[in-house]
């Protein structure tokens, strides 16, 4: 039977299974994501770490199971209104190439309701957090670097300062230099806020940066849930050594 979440969990999921076709992306799941904690899901392609993900924001639906969001289950026709309190950010930011940075910011808030000066002041706000020129709000997604196209994305996900914000390998696209600067500044951005994070990402080194907590996946199942020092002073089975063993660029890793 599935586990009762935890009262101090923002998200859940409770004996969750969720099928494509004959393949079982999550199997069986049960896993709760403190509320102000960063969480970071890892593991190999394949591993169900995006489907959980998505399953959390409602674009899968379970098969078996039960998703909740602070306590409550979540449901198809609440759908919208879960999406307005979750930031969501995917690779290479998701833009909409048609609007400019500031349409592509204001197009939930205006659906809100929020005026142009409300969106505007917002958008300054985020611009100053995230470190990006306030005159490239006039600009279009084709016309920014893809490290300003991800601050962007993060500008979207936080413009109507929802509690939780889920990232799905944000940095991925990236080239090594912009990556680098953006995880910095993430970092500190989620230290800065408080939010409840849940970040996917297949790189153990970035997914140690970020969290504390780490859940290794694999074929929908969680194989070890702790920190990189559990990790290694005590790996769960073979596959979790493997795994270390293929991240050279740990720190305090062998070179």
């Amino acid at each position: 039977m599935p586990v009762s979440p935890s009262r101090d969990a923002a998200f859940s999921l409770s004996g969750v299974t969720h099928v494509f076709g004959t393949v079982r992306a999550i199997d069986d799941l049960t896993l709760d994501f403190e509320r102000g904690r960063t969480t970071i899901l890892i593991g190999s392609s394949g591993s169900g770490k995006s489907t959980a993900l998505r399953l959390l924001i409602g674009l899968e639906w379970p098969q078996r199971g039960e998703v909740r969001c602070d306590g409550e289950p979540l449901r198809r026709e609440r759908i919208l209104e879960l999406r307005r309190r979750v930031g969501y950010v995917i690779q290479e930011g998701g833009l909409f190439p048609h609007l400019s940075v500031l349409g592509n910011l204001g197009l939930l808030p205006r659906h809100l309701g929020w005026n142009r000066l409300r969106v505007a002041e917002r958008a300054g706000e985020l611009v100053e957090m995230v470190h990006l020129h306030p005159d490239l709000l006039g600009r279009f997604p084709a016309e920014l670097s893809g490290g300003q196209r991800q601050r962007v994305a993060l500008m979207r996900a936080l413009m109507l300062d929802p509690p939780a914000l889920l990232l799905d390998e944000p940095l991925g696209a990236l080239d090594p230099l912009v990556r680098h600067e953006l995880q910095e500044e993430l970092r500190e951005i989620f230290r800065r806020l408080g939010k409840t994070v849940v970040m996917v990402t297949h790189d153990l080194a970035e997914a140690a940066f970020f969290g504390s907590r780490l859940v290794l996946m694999r074929s929908g199942r969680i194989v070890q849930d702790g920190s990189l020092e559990d990790f290694r002073r005590a790996p769960a089975d073979g596959f979790v050594r493997e795994f270390l063993a293929a991240h050279r660029n740990l720190p305090g890793a062998a070179s």
